[in-house]
This record gives C-alpha cells, structure tokens and sequence, in this order.
C-alpha cells in the first residue's frame, strides 16, 4: 500500500490550484491562498535526521522527504497545489555544473569550495562543457537512483524530473567566488567582474539548450534565484546584473517569469515590475511588504514576506498580528499568497505552521477584513 493516498487528498489539492490561479489573475478568490514552504532542512529538524545524511544517502532523503510530504498534506493543509518528491542535492549547483569540490560538514547543508579568489583567477577560468563534465553525467545516474528507490518504496506521488542547473550570473558568481570579494570587483574592476557574468551568462544558456535537448523539452518558463541581488543599488543592478538576466528571461521566459530573492530587495522592485516584467515573485522575509504593493502590486503576483524569526515561538497575539498586517497590506484585489519568504527554516516549530495555516485561512477570506489585530510595530 502507498506511503500516501492522493485520492484523499485530490479535491483539496484541486481547490489550492484555482484559488492560486484566479489571484494569479488579480481576482479575488474566495480567501487569500497560505503557502508554507518546507525544504529538507526544515524536515531534518522535524524528524531528528542530520541533514547531511540527508544530502549524502538516497535513501534517507527519500524517507525524510516522503515523511515531510505526508504531514503536509495530512496535518499543514496548506495551499500548495502539487504534490511529488525531487532529488534535493541542496544549494550546491555551481558545484555539479563546474565540477566542483564540495564539504558535506554534520548538522548543515553542504557547501562548495570556491575556486576564484582574484582578478587573475577570473581571467583563466573557463567553465567545462555540460555534455563532457562527467559530474553532470553523475547527477543524472543519481537521480535515476532516487527515482528507482522512491518507486520501490512506493510512496504514492510522482518524482520530479531533476535537472542540473545554476544560479543566474551574479549569484552564482557569488557561490564561486567570496560574495564581499565580488561585490567590491563590481566597484573597484567593473571589467573584470562583468567578464565573469559574461561567462556564467553564456555557461547558463549553453547547460540550459544541452539539456533541453537531452529531456526533449523547451524552457519557457523561468524561475530564477537570484538572492545576492539584495546587497547591490539599483543603479548598480541595472548597470552590471539587469541585461544579463532580462536576456535569460527573454530567452527562457517567453511564457512565465518567476523571481527568488531574499531580502530585502525593496531597492529593485520597480526594476522588476517595470522592466523585467515579472510574472510572479517570491519576495523575503526581510523584505518590505508595502514597498512590494506600492511597486508590483497588480502587476506581479506577490508571494511571501513572511519572515522565519517571528515564528520559531508558538503562534502567539504577536504572530497573530503579523499574519493580518501581512492579509491587509496586499490581500485585497487578489495577486498576493501569503507565505514565507524562501523556505521555513529549522526550528519553527512545526504546530506553529499548522496554526499559522489555519488562522489565516479564516483571517483571510474575502473581503478580507480591517477590523484586524493590534499592528506588530506596536506591540
């Protein structure tokens, strides 16, 4: 018998995707819909697994994974709409895509040895061929793996197809070279640090045609992850960052563009509405929610804001407030899912989650209402 029965849970699951997709149309559902997305880590926490076995044995990923994925849809009940496993390798894709050495430390995720250090370095480096690079090669007959041990175990939902992929240019020149370093290039040797944009661009769009071409699949939709955009001007990201990844959006994007950033990233909001032209964006928590609706609202389905430190207590009057502040400030004519900013970190405590879910499911029906709770800033 099947780890999980989608047949119980197929009715729901179908409601979260209309009222997702008519605030997705800046109409008002018939409440906002809650998002509360957990990861790995998150779930490592929950079951007392360290997450680098996690990381480094296929088959503990796939049970902590299966394990997260029912409480989720049994105890969380929240607004995500599908339901399925993916080989998470964690946020290490700089490390497959240039055949990279990687640290796989107790108690953490794992992280990559960075292999620019100066000028020079930048200047020499050439990233390896995705149809040669024998640690992509590796990343593919690892997922067949996870697939098949997920099959054998029969948990009850589908396995995502995994693809190898990196960071858009600035975030993963970040990964492969310290971020304080790179952002000081970016002022003090603007040619240099936009010679390696300039190659991750193109790496980026040569890994993403290969493997499209091996899947038999287009990219028409993007998302990208572009977290190190928070710790730049706006002039600056339109300078250096800004035509890098409005040409991977215009060439990958056609149909749907979708943003991560953490925060706060208010110094970029109109940029992103305005001349990206972003279909959704998941904003973080540090992130200012007002300056997201001053910027996007209507125009970008806002996602997010939720900030992981207000919630590693139980859902107390404070929390409580925060969530109908949240509600108020963009709930109202549709485009906005409540939910935290990225992924809920360890150590929220996963009770808090399911109230959290419940109260704003009741907070936010529409209209949703202004006779809410005292505003967080004043307690």
């Amino acid at each position: 018998m099947a780890l999980i029965d989608l047949c119980k849970h197929e009715q729901r699951l179908n409601e979260s995707r209309r009222r997702v997709e008519t605030v997705s149309r800046f109409e008002e559902a018939d409440r906002v819909p809650v998002q509360i997305t957990e990861a790995g880590s998150f779930y490592c926490s929950m079951f007392g697994v360290d997450i680098r076995d996690y990381y480094t044995d296929l088959e503990t990923q796939v049970d902590v994974q299966s394990r997260g994925l029912k409480w989720r849809l049994e105890e969380l009940q929240d607004d995500r709409p599908v339901a399925s496993l993916c080989m998470d390798l964690g946020p290490v894709g700089e490390a497959i895509a240039f055949d990279l050495d990687l640290v796989f430390p107790p108690g953490t995720s794992p992280w990559i040895i960075r292999p620019l250090k100066t000028p020079e370095d930048i200047r020499k480096w050439t990233p390896p061929d995705p149809a040669t690079n024998p640690r992509i090669d590796w990343f593919y007959r690892r997922f067949e793996k996870f697939r098949t041990i997920a099959e054998k175990k029969d948990i009850g939902v589908p396995v995502d197809q995994a693809c190898a992929g990196i960071h858009p240019p600035l975030s993963a020149a970040c990964a492969i070279m310290d971020p304080a370093d790179f952002y000081v290039l970016m002022i003090e040797d603007p040619q240099t640090a936009d010679l390696l944009l300039k190659k991750l661009f193109d790496f980026y769009c040569r890994l993403t045609d290969w493997q499209d071409e091996r899947l038999g699949t287009k990219t028409v939709r993007l998302g990208l992850c572009d977290d190190n955009s928070c710790a730049i001007s706006d002039d600056l990201y339109r300078k250096m960052v800004l035509p890098y990844n409005l040409a991977l959006y215009e060439r990958y994007g056609t149909q749907y563009r979708h943003l991560h950033a953490d925060g706060p990233n208010d110094q970029h909001f109109k940029t992103y509405s305005e001349i990206i032209r972003l279909d959704a964006m998941d904003i973080g928590g540090f992130s200012d929610l007002r300056a997201a609706v001053r910027d996007m609202k209507g125009k970008v389905v806002i996602y997010g804001a939720l900030n992981n430190r207000d919630f590693y207590g139980p859902f107390n009057d404070r929390a409580r407030a925060i969530v109908d502040d949240q509600l108020q400030t963009a709930g109202p004519g549709g485009g906005y899912v409540l939910a935290v900013g990225g992924e809920t970190y360890a150590g929220v405590p996963p009770q808090t989650l399911i109230d959290l879910v419940r109260y704003a499911k009741e907070r936010g029906r529409y209209p949703v209402r202004e006779e809410f709770a005292e505003s967080p800033d004043t307690m």
